[in-house]
């Protein structure tokens, strides 16, 4: 009985001593890292004779081992410290390792080979100034067995292929190191002839401007007395000037009038700019979840056969076959007790796998894996892309990159809740445009109410316009993208093409595409409802041929948002996570998007694809996009178009014939005027015309300033107090009046 007590007492000492022996795994990294580091610095003051007696016994030993390339040493040291300390930004793997290997035995064997080949049994001195042992171990033999020369190329070749498994980097990369190193020295030349330049150009103007004066000052001397006659004198500067006025220069009939083409600009943008996250999910017992699914199933009485398993970036996609007479529907009803087993939630089950016979049970990953925007780029997918218009999406359960050419959408509608990853899939989307093309072939007119998320890319050549932050502006852009929209149908008509990427093929001077990003629709439709989305309509349904695409985006998807009309026309969309079904079925018409775990998890569907794809986005941060603006507005200026969003006078883009009045336009602003207030609605009621007609009265009205502009709920203001105005009624009857009078005389 007493040493069952003594052993009681001991029990929680022991535990408590083993708490305290254990040390963190952070706090043994943390030693080893200044161990590393220090043996760095011990060994790189020891090759300098700094670190005594046993700095210089080591520095013996090591310089014959390696020769000269033993000062290499300390520097490998500290990159595996830094390495251990920035895990993220510095990644050593094995091929990085077989590149150092590679590199000192190829480097020390040319060493020997170039320098101690005629020399029979060098001496441990000579050695130490060379290669080292290990160099002189294939230095003696290659020789023998190859020959010098063709030993040469083979250490040479190996040297090459060390270097490049080092840096993990590409052949054509290398090659361009040169060009890193020169180009300070090319900035350098270029701007000292630029300043000569413009300092010749200054000489030129200030002897010009001399010459100038000087001649003013002669024919102000010489000036001939002023002469009172009606006749003008032929040496008269004025009749002088006239006759210059009226001669014009006669053009040869052989002369070809000159056409000047400019060089279409591309943009330079290095996918160093972009950040390589190389992080893994991690998806726990994959085993053991096998069995809680199948034995949960078999609790319902539902006997399955469990198949392949995908481990994607968020999810692990477990599928099974059920056997014959189950229906899908017993499974689908049995997601809650799943996840209960599982303890997971949300998890989402895909019945039955579009292509397969398989159910997939989709579980949420323990640790999610960051989808790199760079990555996808870097894909041979995106590599071998047969447009440059190809937006990049993320990747699939199974890690397959999903990347779609904007021109078979050719319109896409982003919505989700709050921080689901709508702002970042906008930034991805944009980025992945700007690699592919430069300012001549596409434009942007990105519109951001909420002023945080696009005004960073003011400044760069892309832009038609500055980002628009105003309703009134937005209105106006979408306006002119609608008349834009017209003469582009009017010119491809001419030529007789049907789509743009023929016409471009035709011409020498390209019509660019125009992409519309709009970040949140539901702000613009709040302000201006039924104006903003007759014009979005429009563009959606006729700018396909001309290359005028349209990115909507929205966290507000309600259905007075995301209308009836503008889903039809948007048959490509993205689905974030959001709060309930309904928004889900609001967006995509289909639920699933209430199953996702935000952070760029996406639910992707279009005209091509039977059901919802579910994607994790790519992921960019605000340092990429700032580097990658910083470098547009380096290489190129941009040249923006100011009447996009001013207001246009004249009629509106929805007339079918711009020089006519509606027939009802009279009638229209006597109800308005009587009723001080306007809208279509009111219009339909009261003339009982359709809706398009009365948008089209109501811009009529406002052009002709008898109505404000749109002022958000409270609708357009009546700027006058009848029709017609007083001044036409009085100007008329004096008309007639002097007529007769004209006609008696």
């Amino acid at each position: 009985m007493r040493k069952k007590k003594d052993e009681k007492k001991r029990e929680p000492l022991e535990g408590s001593i083993s708490e305290v022996r254990g040390l963190n795994p952070e706090t043994k990294q943390g030693i080893l890292i200044i161990l590393l580091f220090a043996i760095a610095a011990f060994l790189f003051l020891s090759f300098f004779h700094l670190a005594g007696t046993i700095g210089s016994s080591i520095n013996d030993t090591v310089a014959f081992l390696f020769g000269k390339t033993r000062f290499l040493i300390p520097f490998i040291f500290v990159l595996l410290g830094t390495s251990l300390l920035f895990p993220k930004r510095i990644q050593i793997s094995l091929w990085n390792i077989f590149g150092f290997l590679f590199f000192f035995v190829s480097f020390n064997t040319i060493l020997n080979l170039l320098f101690l080949s005629s020399i029979l049994s060098p001496t441990a001195s000579e050695l130490k100034q060379t290669g080292g042992f290990f160099g002189q171990l294939l230095g003696k033999s290659l020789p023998e067995m190859m020959g010098i020369w063709a030993s040469l190329i083979l250490l040479f070749a190996l040297l090459l292929v060390s270097i490049l498994l080092i840096f993990n980097t590409s052949l054509n990369q290398l090659l361009f190191i040169p060009r890193w190193f020169a180009k300070p020295f090319r900035e350098y030349r270029f701007k000292k002839q630029t300043n000569t330049l413009y300092s010749s150009y200054d000489d030129q103007e200030e002897a010009v401007q001399e010459d100038v004066n000087k001649i003013i000052e002669t024919k102000i001397d010489q000036k001939s007395p002023i002469s009172f006659s009606n006749k003008p004198s032929d040496e008269s500067p004025f009749h002088q000037t006239t006759m210059a006025q009226e001669t014009k220069p006669e053009i040869e009939e052989n002369e070809s009038p000159i056409i000047v083409t400019r060089e279409r600009r591309k943009v330079n943008l290095s996918f160093d700019l972009l950040e390589y996250r190389g992080s893994k999910p991690n998806s726990g017992d994959i085993g053991r979840n096998q069995e809680i699914i199948q034995r949960t199933l078999a609790q319902f009485g539902i006997q399955v056969e469990m198949g392949e398993i995908s481990i994607g970036p968020t999810i692990t996609q477990y599928t099974l076959r059920p056997a014959q007479g189950i229906k899908l529907a017993k499974i689908v009803a049995l997601q809650n007790d799943l996840a209960l087993a599982l303890a997971a939630h949300p998890i989402r089950i895909e019945a039955p796998i579009p292509g397969k016979s398989l159910v997939g049970i989709e579980v949420p990953n323990q640790r999610i894996a960051i989808v790199a925007l760079r990555e996808l780029l870097e894909t041979k997918t995106f590599r071998k892309r047969q447009t440059q218009t190809e937006l990049v999406l993320g990747k699939d359960v199974s890690g397959k990159v999903w990347s779609v050419p904007l021109e078979s959408m050719p319109h896409l509608l982003v919505a989700g809740a709050t921080g689901s990853g709508k702002s970042v899939c906008l930034n991805t989307i944009i980025l992945a445009l700007l690699y592919q093309n430069g300012p001549d072939d596409l434009k942007f007119i990105l519109i951001d109410p909420k002023r945080v998320e696009l005004t960073v890319y003011a400044g760069i050549a892309h832009l038609l316009v500055p980002p628009i932050t105003k309703v009134e502006d937005t209105i106006n852009a979408l306006k002119w993208t609608v008349r834009e929209m017209e003469r582009r149908l009017d010119v491809l008509s001419s030529f007789g093409v049907r789509d743009i990427a023929s016409y471009n093929a035709r011409v020498q001077e390209i019509m660019p595409r125009i992409v519309v990003v709009i970040d949140e629709l539901a702000d613009l439709m709040s302000a201006s409802g039924h104006e903003a989305e007759a014009t979005i309509v429009r563009i959606a349904q006729m700018a396909r041929a001309v290359g005028i695409h349209l990115i909507l985006a929205t966290q507000r998807p309600s259905v007075d948002v995301i209308t009836g009309t503008i889903k039809a026309n948007f048959p490509s969309r993205i689905a974030f996570a959001v709060a309930s079904q309904t928004d889900s079925r609001t967006i995509l018409d289909s639920s699933g998007a209430e199953k996702l775990l935000g952070r760029g998890d996406m639910l992707y569907t279009s005209a091509e694809v039977s059901k919802p794809k579910r994607l994790q986005g790519a992921y960019v941060s605000e340092g990429e996009i700032h580097r990658i603006v910083q470098t547009l507005k380096q290489q190129e200026m941009p040249d923006y178009n100011y009447e996009i969003t001013q207001k246009q006078t004249g009629p509106s883009v929805f007339s079918d014939d711009e020089n006519e009045q509606d027939l009802l336009f009279d009638d229209a602003a006597k109800i308005v005027i009587q009723t001080a207030r306007a809208s279509t609605s009111l219009l339909q009621r009261r003339l009982k015309i359709g809706y398009s007609r009365a948008a089209r009265i109501i811009d009529q009205l406002e052009e002709y300033s008898i109505i404000g502009p749109s002022d958000g709920a409270r609708g357009h203001e009546v700027l006058i107090n009848e029709w017609p105005p007083q001044s036409e009624i009085i100007s008329e009857p004096e008309e007639s009046l002097y007529e007769k009078d004209k006609e008696s005389f």
